[in-house]
């Protein structure tokens, strides 16, 4: 398997069966004796067992908690009263910690959501990582997430929320640097780690404001008192807790962790970017949605951040020729329409896109596992006319594509209508400020318009033109993917088209036209180009905007310059500092002992006659003075 961490094409060997080192290290056992392959492949069916079994069992149990109250949520009928257990309190000498899981309408429909995904994925892992020394801790690893990501979603108390939340960050930390010899992995890995923290102090502190404004960190208890909380107070606490949600759900400006996490497997982009981190932020705000709601200055700056997010990362993937980094500049692009449908006041619509968003997401990332798997390279300039090879991926992409376009009738289409219908509403004053709102519906329907583009020009080259050949593929000469990843995007696809008929199905039919126009017009200019030559890339659309929009607006150089590269010469004189202030203050003063040293021992030389010419000396001086001073 071949996967980039960035654009330079770097390649590592996973998911084809054999384990090369490759330039990921990627870890392939290829000069183990025959004993040692034999034990690595029984432990791998082991851990493949213990990972997969334990996740089935989760989402049956997911799914028949939700049965009901997921139904209700996005129908509008009554949502029933939610269940839940406590397991005790701990005291802390102020507001006490309730250990607390309780599983509400919401709660329940994530539920399904994060362990249907984490199914998928565990199968799919299964052949992807195939001959992978490391199998079994990844597996484990993945487990490890998903649990954390279910605590998330089913604690009844915000300090209970915050452990599983924090345990997601260092799972993420740990999966994307799977392969960890290669610097580009660990590096992309650190970053997650480190910007996804810096927005957790602040989520923190948000979750003590609210603590000690309710007097509890029950979530119960805190939504119940919100209306008495003061203005002050909420919109302090929900400032705080926006930055949290910016780390964990790639929102700007802390969303430059997400592109470079494609250096992890792509079982685990499709984790990450479906069901797990990016979810987690959208569902906070949905889940605390009443206190954010009367926090009316959070949520214009959360627009504002949704309209420069969606638009920027949908014509930064516009510019990429990296498969995997095109879908993860759209997943930035489409956390930013839920975040949008969330500031125009719809929490059950913009819940509604993080579903079906879930599903074609991670279709859409394990389908490029698999032509990937194929053509040996993440970038698209080596695919090509791979819809006859690969037949049942490309019936596959092309759902999950129509669903990210939002083409009627797959599910992205119903749940687009939704938030765009929301954010058209913001117009007539609900909610937002004026320019709040005219900035964030003008920058969604731009974005329809790039979404159309870049989703069709990821499909026409890599599913259409000449078949190109590599070092590692010969087109024509490969089969599908093994059925272990065949057999979840065949079960991925299903939703993917079909799950906006689960909701609510009432469309806003002029909002409906002008998104699907605007898709329809975005795809049929990046055709027309890419009709015209067939060999070359319709980005050059862009013109002059080609390389900025590539690079992602210079957002990573202008973070180097004003953050990294300042911190480091700072740490750099802090270091020099220390070692020739501090330590040289210790090592002058050990320099003075010596030297003092050297001077009393010139008095303890061992002479006899010296010492007692000293005692008679002193003696004398001590009767002459005695003699002065009577």
């Amino acid at each position: 398997m071949v996967d980039t961490a960035g654009t330079t094409g770097t390649i590592d060997t996973a998911g084809s069966g054999v384990a090369g080192s490759g330039a990921a290290g990627s870890g392939v056992a290829g000069s183990d004796t025959a004993g040692s392959g034999a034990a690595d492949l029984v432990g791998a069916r082991r851990a493949a067992w213990i990972a997969v079994v334990p996740t089935a069992a989760s989402a049956v149990l997911a799914v028949w908690l939700a049965w009901t109250p997921g139904f209700a949520y996005f129908t509008g009928a009554q949502h029933p009263p939610p269940t839940g257990q406590t397991y005790g309190t701990i005291v802390t000498g102020g507001v006490p910690i309730s250990l607390s899981l309780q599983a509400g309408a919401l709660s329940a429909v994530l539920g399904v959501l994060v362990t249907l995904v984490a199914l998928a994925v565990q199968v799919y892992s299964v052949g992807y990582l195939k001959g992978d020394p490391r199998y079994p801790s990844y597996s484990a690893f993945v487990s490890l997430f998903t649990s954390a990501m279910l605590l998330v979603v089913y604690a009844g108390d915000l300090l209970v929320l915050y452990v599983g939340w924090e345990i997601m960050g260092f799972c993420s930390y740990l999966l994307i640097g799977h392969w960890w010899e290669d610097r580009g992995n660990s590096r992309a890995a650190v970053k997650a780690f480190l910007v996804t923290r810096l927005g957790d102090v602040g989520f923190l502190f948000g979750i003590f404001v609210l603590g000690m404004g309710a007097g509890s960190f029950r979530i119960a208890d805190v939504l119940a008192k919100v209306p008495e909380m003061s203005a002050a107070t909420l919109v302090t606490a929900t400032m705080l807790l926006l930055a949290g949600v910016a780390g964990k759900s790639a929102q700007v400006p802390l969303h430059t962790w997400l592109p470079d996490a494609m250096a992890g497997p792509t079982p685990i982009s499709a984790l990450i970017h479906a069901a797990t981190m990016v979810a987690a932020g959208i569902f906070i705000v949905a889940r605390l949605f009443p206190a954010f709601a009367a926090a009316r200055p959070t949520l214009d700056v959360l627009a504002v951040l949704a309209a420069l997010g969606m638009l920027g990362a949908a014509l930064a993937a516009l510019a990429q020729d990296d498969l995997k980094r095109v879908l993860a500049y759209s997943t930035v692009s489409q956390l930013a329409y839920m975040a949008g449908g969330l500031a125009a006041g719809s929490d059950t619509a913009a819940v509604f896109h993080l579903l079906t968003h879930g599903a074609f997401k991670a279709l859409l990332f394990l389908c490029a596992g698999v032509v990937i798997h194929h053509a040996g390279s993440n970038l698209m300039t080596r695919m090509g006319g791979l819809r006859r090879e690969l037949p049942v991926t490309f019936v596959a992409m092309t759902i999950g594509f129509a669903a990210l376009m939002g083409l009627p009738p797959a599910s992205g289409f119903f749940s687009k209508d939704g938030l765009l219908s929301a954010m058209d509403r913001t117009l007539s004053g609900q909610g937002l400020t004026d320019a709040a709102a005219l900035l964030l519906y003008g920058c969604a329907l731009a974005t329809v318009a790039v979404t159309g583009a870049y989703a069709t020009r990821a499909w026409l080259r890599v599913f259409f033109g000449e078949p190109r050949a590599t070092e590692h593929q010969t087109p024509g000469t490969a089969r599908e993917a093994p059925r272990t990843m065949l057999v979840p995007v065949a079960v991925l696809a299903v939703p993917a088209l079909l799950l906006g008929f689960a909701g609510d199905l009432h469309v806003e039919l002029g909002v409906a036209a002008v998104s699907v126009v605007l898709a329809v017009l975005g795809a049929g200019v990046v055709y027309a180009v890419w009709r015209g030559d067939p060999l070359a890339d319709p980005a050059r659309l862009l013109g002059p905007l080609r390389a900025p929009c590539e690079r992602a607006f210079f957002i990573d150089t202008g973070y180097a310059a004003l953050v990294v590269r300042p911190i480091l010469a700072l740490s750099t004189g802090v270091s020099r500092t220390d070692d020739t202030v501090v330590d040289g203050a210790v090592r002058g003063s050990g320099r003075a002992a010596r030297g003092l040293s050297g001077v009393l021992r010139l008095a303890q030389n061992g002479n006899v006659q010296l010492y007692v010419s000293g005692l008679l000396a002193g003696v004398l001086l001590i009767a002459v003075g005695a003699v002065v001073f009577t």
